[in-house]
């Protein structure tokens, strides 16, 4: 589903060059739940940020369901995105006037569907995540927990083929964030999307299936999860 090939990634130029991937090689399966981890600076965020395609790799190949992004021309990538990839970040970066169901929304109307069918997509997102009663919120209405559940209804109402989450527990308090990855793992095990998840917390790691270690800018270790609760049968 997600094949990557000796990604090199440089941040800015001569002495100040910062050499962030240095041949990152590594596959996931369609449907694992995957986190990836590593101190700061060790290069898990900008391997997220290159995979999804919001940055670009020096050299190196990224495949995501037999496509090979790391050649598509910006519209091409940003088509490919909106199709095939949700998104959930840490800051949730909702828009502070629109409801739970009009951010929910957003994604899809950018795809170029209709509003009728954009609602109804979104509508049932937000029922998956538990929100089916507040649609109508704004973001302020709602706790750290419960906007983190929006910004995961907007990532899965298009049906992605992968989400990307960067630190999406870390402005949670430790029981919203048990919530939020016991979600995670339902919607991963039901919908049998494949999601990625930047992680510094061992406890979100270990709600997954497999653990990618990064450390200055290089693969360290992989280490494969028994059979757990978020595992497909």
């Amino acid at each position: 589903m997600i094949t990557v090939q000796q990604l090199c990634k440089t941040h800015g130029v001569g002495n100040a060059a910062v050499k962030a991937l240095k041949d990152v090689s590594f596959s996931i399966e369609r449907g694992e739940m995957v986190s990836i981890m590593g101190a700061s600076g060790s290069g898990k965020t900008t391997l997220l940020q290159v995979l999804s395609g919001i940055d670009r790799i020096d050299s190196g190949e990224i495949w995501i369901d037999n496509t090979p992004i790391h050649g598509l021309n910006d519209k091409k990538l940003s088509e490919f995105r909106l199709k095939h990839m949700g998104f959930i970040f840490q800051a949730y970066h909702l828009i502070p006037v629109l409801s739970a169901l009009e951010n929910a929304m957003v994604p899809i109307l950018a795809r170029g569907e209709s509003k009728k069918t954009a609602k109804e997509k979104a509508e049932s997102a937000l029922q998956q995540v538990g929100l089916g009663d507040k649609l109508d919120r704004l973001p302020s209405e709602l706790s750290g927990g419960q906007n983190q559940r929006v910004a995961i209804a907007r990532a899965i109402a298009g049906q992605p083929s992968v989400i990307w989450a960067d630190e999406p527990t870390g402005a949670l308090d430790t029981e919203s964030s048990a919530q939020i990855i016991g979600l995670l793992g339902m919607l991963n095990q039901t919908l049998n999307t494949t999601i990625v998840i930047v992680t510094h917390d061992p406890n979100v790691a270990k709600a997954t299936m497999r653990t990618i270690v990064m450390s200055n800018g290089r693969v360290t270790g992989g280490v494969e999860k028994e059979v757990g609760a978020f595992r497909h049968a």
